[in-house]
């Protein structure tokens, strides 16, 4: 899928891996300037070099994104660095510790919470205000399949993307009229580094969630990327408030 995001700066959130690194690169390839940010200092870095060896423009930026000074610090140096952001893929999250509800553990679900719902909001809270001043921009949060349905012993993942969600869903009706798109995506059991350290420690489970999967593979990154660039591209521009699944037909049941 080809777009052409030429002048604009795009910047992704759990830039360092799995699908906020294969956004980061789609983005690069269509022209975008990326900012790339991650609490991995050291592979967030390379993965920026590496982007800028291949002739693209990048920077990345460490950030913890549960922590909203360090978000404003991050989108500041965005701004100071390429003077607006046209394009923002809030994707970096964390999974639970498979758990019944009765028996999950408070500081996991503080834990998950944090970076997974606080952290979109930090992050969209700071995005907006710049999107504000310019009069445009387009956000594509990370959300799940988690965010559509429940899954029995995975309560504190699901309802953080449920969460996910309904921000995104608020946030879409209120900056409608300001010319700035809010979406969100809704992945399925994508081939992340996330996912593969679930199918070492949890095989039984991930067995059958795969039973569950139409499609009968795995996701690919690069198939999560080309639906948030359609989703911030000129090919979506009526498309509003939208939770896109993209998951291998897992949520049609």
């Amino acid at each position: 899928m080809s777009f052409s995001f030429k002048n604009q700066v795009a910047l992704v959130t759990g830039a360092a891996s799995g699908m906020g690194l294969a956004a980061s690169k789609a983005f690069a390839a269509s022209g975008a300037s990326v900012v790339m940010v991650d609490v991995n200092e050291e592979a967030v870095a390379n993965a920026a070099a590496e982007l800028n060896a291949a002739g693209y423009s990048a920077i990345g930026i460490r950030c913890n994104v549960a922590n909203i000074d360090e978000v404003k610090a991050m989108v500041d140096q965005a701004v100071a660095t390429f003077g607006r952001i046209d394009a923002a893929f809030n994707n970096a999250g964390v999974q639970s510790p498979v758990a019944e509800t009765a028996i999950a553990d408070p500081e996991d679900y503080d834990f998950v919470m944090d970076i997974n719902l606080r952290g979109i909001w930090n992050c969209m809270k700071y995005e907006l205000i710049q999107m504000k001043k310019q009069g445009s921009g387009a956000i594509v949060n990370n959300s799940s399949l988690g965010g559509l349905v429940g899954i029995a012993e995975r309560g504190i993942y699901h309802a953080s993307k449920h969460g996910v969600v309904g921000l995104t869903k608020s946030a879409g009706l209120e900056y409608a009229p300001q010319n700035i798109r809010v979406n969100a995506i809704c992945p399925g059991i994508i081939e992340t580094p996330m996912v593969s350290g679930m199918l070492e420690s949890q095989p039984e489970a991930m067995a059958e969630l795969m039973k569950d999967v139409p499609i009968k593979r795995l996701g690919r990154a690069e198939e999560i990327a080309d639906a948030v660039l359609w989703l911030c591209s000129p090919a979506s521009t009526f498309v509003i408030g939208h939770a896109l699944p993209v998951d291998g037909g897992y949520t049609v049941r």
